[in-house]
């Protein structure tokens, strides 16, 4: 017998509710809950901002001289001390705060700095002895800072942190005079920014995210949050800025922005495409250590000082949280937000919103459970795929074995070319293990016959008439080693109907035509895999010879 106890490693939440759970108020000069009260902040442009990036650079690094780049002052600083949990517990214990509940409300001591309240976390007997008690959410932190990024170099009113008040500022900080007000004429005119695109620029990069098209399942329609004529994006989800950021982003401004503002934004894409992988190194991670700090500071030499947001600040906090809990598929919030979200729509009576999700709760896991006893009945644990190809059939040759499943109508007096059927049968033939030693055979055949630049290119020519011939010698001679497969695949592939698109490996794949179709249907771009997936589909093909042939139209 043992007693069985339950710990809390850590608390994963929102930046408004880190506030709540840690005791340290996310708002105002020292929002950061990780620097704390050594974070360099100040009143820019009306808001707080977040700077002095160059502190966690190398003591001897130049940037730390420069002046007249930043915000107008060296770096002769060092890197922020982090606090443990005995100095903060000490600290908390030290403090009066104001009794929970409604009161008369009074004016924070400064003693207090950001404290709110003392959590009750710390009357855990360990919890004071943790290296991470509350994480910051990736999810909402990638999410801000491509709004406030892609806001800034489009220049979308209402987003942008280039507004009037950022340039005022830098005119009365005196920096970056080339980001001054224009006051050539009788009113002051804020000129477009080298770091924001064109208005032909904006519409061609929209356009180009408007076509992009998604594996199925692995993004949502983005094309649909593109507003062209508008110049912006509306409606676009936490997960939608996941895939914009690390897919979309460094392709569609790398020939758009100048060279010295697309690195910086190539290495932050990158930056959130390696924290965000389900499998890290250590190594990585002192590399993202070095590469955001340098993006930080990057960015403070080309944007205005409004740009800098606590959430573009606490990017400097992710990898040292990733060194110490590891990915962050497990801390973040898309599976909370989830949940969250099923949980809503199962509030049928809004008065009482606990009842409705009890009684939801308690018809799923009913169903759930006569579900594991219904054969006969499509359930949650009998539900066929998504893409479900029909599996594999029950044949001897690899080539046979895959089977796709055709949709769409099929097309009238529509084929291949002979040249695009010679190719995939000969994709077939050289990808079948069970006939490589006919390849060896028909290789070393060419080798004596021809010179030794031109084997390659006549094994491909002759090889497949040789290893028909070899079939029919197998076929009029009995031999045990013949079957009707090895015919089949001898034979090469047959002309029939051509169907607009099909499953196959558990992938759809689309002809051109339903692509481009204005009804979306997600698919593997044909742009840049033309060639790929006409020898897949054509390999499909050849391998269904014998039985129902599909097509598809590329």
């Amino acid at each position: 017998m043992f007693t069985l106890r339950a710990a809390v490693m850590w608390t994963v939440n929102d930046f408004p509710a880190y506030a709540m759970v840690s005791g340290w108020s996310t708002k105002g000069y020292m929002a950061c809950p990780v620097c704390k009260e050594d974070v360099t902040s100040g009143w820019h442009a009306g808001k707080v901002c977040y700077l002095g990036h160059r502190r966690w650079l190398p003591w001897d690094h130049e940037w730390r001289e420069k002046d007249k780049e930043f915000g107008g002052n060296t770096e002769r600083r060092l890197r922020p001390r982090e606090w443990s949990g005995d100095e903060i517990l000490e600290q908390l214990n030290r403090l009066d705060f104001a009794p929970f509940g409604k009161t008369v409300s009074r004016t924070r001591p400064s003693t207090h700095m950001n404290w709110t309240h003392k959590p009750m976390f710390f009357e855990l007997p360990y919890w004071s002895k943790l290296k991470l008690r509350h994480n910051l959410d990736v999810m909402h932190v990638e999410k801000n800072v491509f709004d406030t990024l892609v806001g800034t170099i489009l220049d979308i009113e209402g987003k942008t942190k280039d507004t009037i008040k950022a340039r005022l500022d830098l005119e009365r900080i005196g920096i970056r005079r080339g980001l001054w007000m224009n006051r050539d004429s009788d009113k002051a005119r804020r000129d477009l920014a080298f770091f924001s695109m064109k208005p032909n620029e904006k519409k061609e990069f929209l356009k180009f995210v408007s076509s992009v098209k998604f594996p199925d399942g692995y993004a949502s329609n983005i094309a649909r949050c593109v507003n062209v004529d508008g110049g912006k994006f509306t409606g676009l989800k936490s997960h939608d800025c996941h895939v914009f950021m690390q897919c979309l982003l460094p392709v569609g401004i790398r020939h758009l922005l100048p060279e010295d503002v697309v690195k910086p934004i190539m290495l932050l894409s990158r930056f959130f495409s390696q924290l965000t992988a389900k499998t890290l190194r250590k190594t990585d991670m002192f590399q993202l250590r070095h590469d955001i700090v340098q993006v930080l500071c990057k960015f403070e030499m080309i944007f205005p000082l409004a740009f800098f947001t606590s959430m573009m600040h606490v990017m400097v906090h992710l990898p040292e949280e990733a060194l110490l809990a590891g990915p962050v598929n497990y801390r973040w919030m898309y599976p909370i937000e989830r949940l969250l979200g099923e949980l809503k729509k199962s509030v049928r009576n809004k008065a009482k919103p606990e009842g409705s999700i009890i009684e939801a709760w308690v018809q799923y896991e009913s169903l759930t459970f006569c579900g594991m006893y219904l054969k006969d009945v499509e359930t949650a644990f009998n539900r066929p795929q998504r893409n479900n190809d029909r599996g594999m059939r029950k044949e001897k040759l690899s080539v046979f074995a895959q089977s796709a499943r055709p949709f769409g109508d099929p097309g009238r007096g529509e084929s291949f070319s002979r040249n695009d059927m010679e190719v995939a049968h000969w994709f077939v033939l050289n990808n079948c293990d069970e006939i490589m030693a006919y390849l060896d055979e028909h290789e070393e055949m060419m080798k004596r016959e021809h010179p030794s630049h031109l084997v390659a290119q006549k094994q491909r020519e002759l090889f497949p008439q040789w290893f028909l011939d070899s079939v029919n010698k197998l076929k009029s001679s009995n031999s045990p080693t013949y079957s009707d497969e090895l015919y089949n695949l001898a034979f090469g592939p047959i002309r029939a109907e051509l169907f607009s698109g099909c499953y196959i490996n558990r992938v759809k794949f689309l002809g051109l035509h339903e692509m481009t179709s204005c009804v979306r249907k997600t698919a593997v771009s044909m742009s840049q895999v033309e060639a790929k997936v006409r020898t897949l589909i054509s390999m499909a093909n050849s391998q269904l010879s014998f039985n129902c042939f599909t097509k598809i139209d590329t």
